[in-house]
């Protein structure tokens, strides 16, 4: 039987760059063990801010971590506590390293594979019907703009004695083409009855020769936007529509204001 190979690892270094980037020398393998926990300890303490990636940056004695979140509010919370909090426990799990922690936005999360994964998984734990929970998240990355969407769920489907694999696709996704810009993600769902896989493939286009993959970051919104958006909104059933009689009548009441000029020349 064939296997399939990490479509982010066959990528790496042709259109999508290294989640880690620093050089090492002598302490290549504690540098990179350090990240490996640094990683799962975030992974584990911010499951509720949908964290997509993790870039690690070094240099010295210092260390910036790049959190990639669909709610970055969560992970920096009320005057920024929550992620001071974070910091102390990351200069600690660094032997005391100056850690600087980034945290970026995504623009779009219907097209990041984890964070679909991660939506499916939690569906699938609140007993949801892996078909319904897989088709629903398709069809919300086929709106959001993706030109491909593969979703793979394992495991002992609603509850059956064999495990099996059930999957559904739509559009394009060329596992093959090395500038397709491909996104994939594994997640596991804890159910009553053992646990259940959850695999994504999501195709965004193709990248142009020489250039990477660039994640696309939300806009910062003012702060009055919300406000602003308010007062352009449409209005409901239940607003006052405007009256039109008086834009038509306009014409007709300079029409009226005209007629006794032209008698008085008369």
């Amino acid at each position: 039987m064939g296997q399939k190979v990490s479509p982010i690892g066959l990528r790496v270094g042709v259109i999508r760059d290294w989640e880690s980037r620093w050089y090492a020398d002598k302490d290549y393998a504690d540098l990179l063990l350090e990240d490996v926990k640094i990683r799962e300890f975030l992974f584990k303490e911010l499951k509720a801010a949908s964290v997509s990636r993790i870039e690690i940056e070094r240099s010295k004695n210092r260390v910036e971590v790049i959190i990639r979140s669909a709610r970055p509010g969560v992970i920096i919370g009320t005057n920024g506590e929550a992620v001071e909090v974070i910091k102390k426990k990351l200069v600690k799990l660094t032997n005391g390293k100056n850690v600087f922690i980034k945290v970026v936005e995504i623009a779009n999360p219907d097209l990041d594979a984890r964070i679909v994964a991660r939506s499916i998984a939690d569906q699938l734990e609140q007993r949801a019907s892996f078909r319904t929970a897989q088709k629903r998240a398709i069809q919300k990355t086929m709106r959001s703009g993706a030109k491909g969407i593969k979703t793979s769920v394992s495991g002992r489907l609603g509850g059956a004695d064999i495990a099996r694999s059930e999957g559904y696709s739509e559009g394009v996704v060329p596992l093959h083409t090395l500038r397709a810009d491909i996104d994939y993600a594994h997640e596991e769902a804890s159910t009553t009855y053992g646990r259940l896989g959850v695999k994504v493939w999501i195709c965004r286009g193709e990248v142009l020769p020489g250039q990477m993959v660039q994640e696309p970051e939300a806009p910062k919104q003012p702060a009055n936007d919300r406000r602003r958006r308010n007062n352009n909104r449409r209005p409901n059933n239940g607003d006052r529509r405007p009256n039109n009689n008086n834009a038509k009548a306009a014409p007709v009441k300079e029409a009226e204001t005209a007629a006794p000029a032209v008698e008085g020349g008369k």
